[in-house]
């Protein structure tokens, strides 16, 4: 019994992390949001130099969950439950990498002193972060009710996207000397894209830990 309880002490000190790395993560977005549309790039350089922490974090979480399953050699459900939690935090960081990569477009950008960002990105974010709260709540509960709710959520991320990419291939049409900034703010859109395909993917580990079946919700 003292070997079962000191297995559950830890897989919840690995959850905790999680939690933390995620709530990194959703940090690291907003704080890019605003440094993109303020055209702050001090603040831009800053979430670069912090996802050092990030990048730290991540592994130092990795490192507990494989020496969890080398001292306890667990199975079934118990083995699902780490096997995810090195899934997640995989998504976690590169979703950061996402923050940061709109954080190097706004150095960029800072060129342009009259650049004007479609508000879809705006949207974008406040859907990705709903995401992630939704994909938060189903991993602490473990409900695949939510997890499944990614997967509509994550289409309407889609839908800005492809509107945003046309509205700024239509800009290209008729100012052909903005290629250069249709293609930052582009990649901008692409990145957010990208953090929320994320987010659905923790939503599939989620389904996978519950069922034990892969799942697509992208």
């Amino acid at each position: 019994m003292a070997t079962r309880g000191q297995f559950h002490h830890e897989l919840e000190e690995i959850n905790n992390d999680i939690i933390r790395l995620a709530d990194a993560a959703e940090e690291a977005l907003e704080n890019a949001i605003n440094a993109l549309f303020n055209k702050d790039t001090e603040q831009a350089k800053a979430i670069i130099e912090q996802d050092h922490n990030i990048d730290r974090l991540e592994i130092e979480i990795n490192d507990k969950t494989i020496l969890l399953i080398a001292k306890q050699q667990p199975v079934a459900t118990d083995l699902r439950r780490l096997i995810i939690a090195l899934r997640i935090v995989t998504d976690l960081e590169r979703m950061a990498d996402n923050a940061k990569n709109i954080a190097n477009a706004t150095i960029y950008l800072g060129e342009y002193n009259e650049v004007v960002l479609p508000e879809g990105l705006k949207k974008m974010h406040e859907i990705a972060k709903d995401m992630l709260h939704t994909a938060l709540k189903a991993f602490r509960e473990e409900d695949i009710t939510l997890a499944s709710s990614l997967s509509a959520m994550d289409d309407k991320v889609d839908r800005l996207y492809k509107l945003i990419i046309s509205e700024l291939l239509g800009e290209t049409a008729t100012n052909p000397d903005k290629i250069q900034y249709v293609m930052q703010v582009s990649f901008c859109a692409r990145y957010l894209e990208r953090y929320a395909d994320h987010i659905t993917n923790i939503g599939e580990s989620i389904l996978f830990l519950v069922k034990g079946e892969n799942y697509n919700l992208n």
